[in-house]
């Protein structure tokens, strides 16, 4: 995995804490945040693409934030066959590193080859940890075999427990509520932008990879958080087409 050169990098760095830690100043989306998160992990980290699953009230994984649609649709299949290795993060509470997935096919003899299909070679795989409680995990991809340097590592489980702490919050642990109830709302609100999405893809020939931006620069040009500018496509009170026109993105 190539990743920047600690010049280049460490500025990025700098910015990503930075902005994760404005962001949980004040009330933010949940949903919006990690979906950043994934997109420093590829930027920062060299890897072609990252995904962010998350435990809802049941102890089920669900996929809370993708770098793509490729990777979401990846993340899907992981849990539908219950195999692969987010699964094996979270059971296990320690991360996992795969050099060469070609090479050790049968550790996960039914998501491997899925994995090889859509241009995976290899996987590393940081849990969401509070103290001694699994949440989720974070998944990072490579279009080519290699695994991480002992720097990239330490930058993913900083950025893993960013991840967490912009879940649950100091605030809601430190008042004692309930943890599930915080984890239901961050999934509820990928719901929300998963249907928003599919909205604006049908209604104005929107490629599905670029509806995520359109939503997101909407709500930032109007100091207006991305779920409930997700909530208002989706419900009608906002229609598709005035959100398309103000962003004006590229039609398929």
């Amino acid at each position: 995995m190539d990743t920047p050169s600690p010049q280049q990098r460490e500025p990025r760095l700098v910015d990503a804490f930075v902005d994760m830690a404005d962001t949980l100043v004040a009330d933010f989306d949940t949903a919006e945040l990690l979906h950043r998160l994934t997109e420093y992990c590829v930027e920062l980290l060299g890897v072609a693409e990252a995904g962010m699953l998350l435990a809802d009230q049941r102890g089920s994984l669900q996929v809370l934030a993708s770098s793509d649609e490729r990777t979401e649709l990846l993340e899907l299949f992981q849990l539908q066959v219950n195999e692969g290795p987010c699964v094996d993060c979270f059971r296990t509470g320690r991360s996992v590193a795969v050099e060469d997935l070609a090479a050790t096919r049968g550790r996960w003899p039914t998501f491997t080859p899925e994995a090889l299909r859509v241009g995976y070679i290899s996987v590393h795989t940081v849990p969401l940890r509070l103290r001694d409680q699994i949440i989720g995990a974070l998944n990072l991809f490579g279009t080519a075999p290699g695994t991480l340097s002992e720097a990239d590592k330490h930058v993913a489980r900083a950025l893993a427990e960013t991840a967490t702490i912009g879940i649950l919050s100091e605030r809601a642990i430190r008042h004692g509520e309930v943890l599930t109830e915080q984890l239901q709302t961050a999934l509820n609100s990928r719901v929300i932008i998963e249907q928003a999405k599919g909205v604006l893809a049908h209604a104005g020939g929107v490629p599905i990879d670029a509806t995520f931006a359109v939503l997101r620069d909407y709500g930032r040009a109007r100091q207006t958080r991305l779920t409930d500018i997700a909530r208002q496509v989706v419900t009608g009170v906002l229609d598709p087409a005035t959100v398309l026109d103000a962003v004006a993105q590229p039609r398929a």
